[in-house]
Order: C-alpha cells, then structure tokens, then sequence
C-alpha cells in the first residue's frame, strides 16, 4: 500500500497511479539486502500502464505460451485450485527479480521403480541438478519454472508409457514443491499431474491418458533489453562527452559482466543500445541496475523490455508519451497481459517523499511556520512576500 499522500503527489508530478514506493520484501542474504536497500533508498516506485486482467483463462494461455504448445499433449485438464487476485503483489515481483527464476520440483512415484533412475538422467540432460533422490522420490532444481514444468510433464508421459502414475509440483524451494504435491493429492487425488504456481494462485495439469512427447524442448523467448540517455545533448553539454562514454560504459559493462547480456550494435560514444538476455527477470535487473547507476551520475533513461527488439524500443518509447511535469527515469516491461513500469524518481522527488513517509513531524512545521510567515506578511501589509517564507520552508527541509 502507499500512503494516500505519497499516492497524490506522485499522481500529479508524474500523472500515473503508483502501486508501490520501495519495497516490502523481506532479504535473507547479502544480494537481497542489496537490492532491497536500492528500492527502498531511491523510492524506486512500481507503476502500473496498463492493468493486466489476470483469470484463469489467461493464465492457462501464458502457461502454453511459455512452456511451448509442442511440449503439451493433446489432451489434458487444466485446475484452478486456488485462484490468483486480479491484481500484481510487488513484492512477488521484487523477489522474482532478486532471486531470479531457479526453481524446484518434486518427483514422486506409488511405488519404488528403476525409472526413478531413469528421470535423474533426463534430468541432468536438461541441465537440471537431482538434489534429493530415494526410490520413490526425487527433488531437483531446474533453470527456472517453466523448465520445471516442462521437463515434469515429459517425465508424467514416460511413467504413463510405463503403466505407472507420476506426481509431480514445482516450487521456489524443495520444501515448497513437496508442500504443493501434498495440496495437489488432497485436492485433486493421486492422478498423474503436476501442480505450480502463477502470479499468486495455483494450478495443476492432469493427464488421464498416456502421451509421449516426440522430444522436450525449452522455448526460446528471446528477452531483449532497450536503453536510452533522456536528454542526452543536454547532458554532454552540462558533463561533457567523455562522461557520456564513462557512463554508458559503466553500463554496458555492467550488463555484460553481472547480467548474462550480450550487447547489439553498440557504438562507443553513443547515448543507447540493445542488449539480448536469457531471461526476462535478468532483463529487467539489468535495466534497474542501468537506471539507478545513471541517477547516481546526473542522468536519466527511457528503458524498454520486449521478446523482440522492436517491442522493446517502442515500450522505451512509452515514456515520452507520459504526461508527466517532467522526463521520467523507467523501465517498462510487460507481466501477465498487462504492462508495468519502474520509476527511479528524481531527488526532488525523492525529498519530498521522504518527508511524507519518514518526516511527518518536519513537514507539519514546515506547513505551520509557512502559514505563521504568511499571516505576519498579511498583517504587515507585505503578502506579496510570503512566497519568502514558502522558500525558506523548502531550503530548511532539503538542508535539514
């Protein structure tokens, strides 16, 4: 939730409605408490452009769409057993970011069976790491979700083959994954499927008839990352050239260091470029990261993430077509079927959040020493002077 000051204020410097500034999400290591730290220090603020209407319908269709329609069988049902709100949770997002897309996935077999070792093979051949193993179960950790899913419904085909039933769940950890197979099994029955989550709520695939995928293959989504300097002749104009080149090389270094990215047609002196990720959440890392590296520097970028490179320059686009009392510092990607923006606000910006979330007390005698000022002015005869006290006022705050 954001204080319905807070809410105002940004609604009208930057005339869009935020759903958060900062973050509640809670690190348990050292990456996290970077991060975290990062949102919460800038005020890192999370718009919404374009809500996404998230039902179960739609979730069954980015689920094909990212899975791959050739790596489902024909036939199968689809369950809500609980359903997603029809709303982002932020730091769902933030820890999606952080902590990226590994994620676990749990095997488990009625009876002991040879085919346990079988799926350790498959498993590894997927680049895929068996953490635990018995002769009924296995956990193992895979690239990300949608890996997970893809490699356990393949696996759920081979034991159908067999004449044998495979319970499968994928989760943020082993324990997780084993948790949601329990919920699957009390809620579904011992019917060869697997259960996971999407934006929240949770969902399984069963399958009643035996299938056999031809072979499994990941889907290659491309994730492509657009950057450019807002106001950049302005910029080299007030800093210089060469401080251009230092910062976009900061970033592209960057990128290509800590970000897995692999940079396109980039020209050395140059105000933007394209970057190509292995995925999304990297993507909007390593925009993040690009943005707040630039305001530590005086500057400001327009920043898009799309599965092509035109999606992503026409979503940096964006940007310029906002409404706002001033260029905005975003990264715009798209979740679910909607489309969302980060916001690094500006240190005006920043202040005058601080003081509302942290600084109550400053800002009521702010307000009462600009009302005292401009009372006395009033009795004086001098009321065309009270914008002094209005100046005052906002010195003390900033300096203070």
């Amino acid at each position: 939730m954001v204080n319905p000051l807070t809410k105002s204020l940004i609604k009208l410097t930057a005339n869009l409605t935020p759903i958060s500034v900062g973050t509640k999400f809670f690190p348990t290591n050292s990456l996290e408490t970077e991060y975290v730290e990062l949102f919460n220090y800038t005020q890192t603020i999370l718009f919404e452009l374009d809500k996404a209407e998230i039902t179960s319908d739609s979730i069954l269709e980015n689920l094909i769409r990212d899975v791959g329609v050739e790596n489902l069988p024909k036939d199968y049902n689809f369950y809500e057993l609980k359903p997603a709100e029809n709303r982002i949770e932020e730091y769902a997002l933030v820890s999606n970011i952080i902590m990226g897309n590994d994620r676990y996935f749990y095997i488990e077999l009625q009876n002991p069976s040879n085919l346990i070792n079988i799926f350790v093979k498959i498993i590894e051949n997927e680049k895929g790491e068996v953490v635990e193993k018995t002769a009924t179960e296995l956990v193992a950790k895979m690239l990300s979700k949608n890996d997970a899913i893809r490699v356990a419904i393949e696996l759920i085909g081979i034991g159908l083959s067999e004449g044998i039933q495979v319970i499968s769940a994928v989760g943020m950890t082993g324990a997780a994954s084993i948790e949601r197979a329990i919920h699957y099994t009390q809620n579904v029955g011992s019917f060869p499927g697997i259960a996971f989550t999407k934006l929240g709520g949770e969902y399984a695939l069963v399958f009643d008839s035996p299938f056999l995928l031809q072979e499994s293959r990941p889907v290659d989504l491309e994730n492509y990352l657009f950057i450019d300097l807002i106001d950049s002749t302005k910029f080299i104009d007030k800093n210089g050239r060469n401080q251009l080149v230092d910062l976009m090389t900061g970033i592209k270094n960057f990128i290509e260091t800590e970000c897995n990215g692999e940079l396109e047609g980039y020209r050395e002196g140059g105000d933007d470029f394209i970057a190509r990720f292995p995925s999304k959440d990297l993507a909007i890392r390593a925009g993040l990261d690009a943005a707040w590296f630039a305001l530590d520097n005086g500057a400001k970028i327009r920043a898009g993430v799309g599965r092509s490179r035109r999606e992503a320059g026409e979503r940096a686009q964006l940007v310029d077509d906002l409404k706002s009392t001033a260029p905005l510092s975003l990264v715009v990607f798209e979740l679910a079927n909607g489309l969302y923006a980060y916001n690094i606000p500006s240190e005006f910006t920043r202040t005058l959040i601080n003081l509302i979330e942290n600084e109550k007390a400053k800002l009521i005698g702010v307000f009462v020493f600009v009302f005292i000022f401009a009372f006395l002015m009033s009795i004086l005869g001098l009321g065309i002077f009270s914008f002094i006290g209005v100046i005052i006022a906002l010195v003390y705050a900033f300096v203070a």
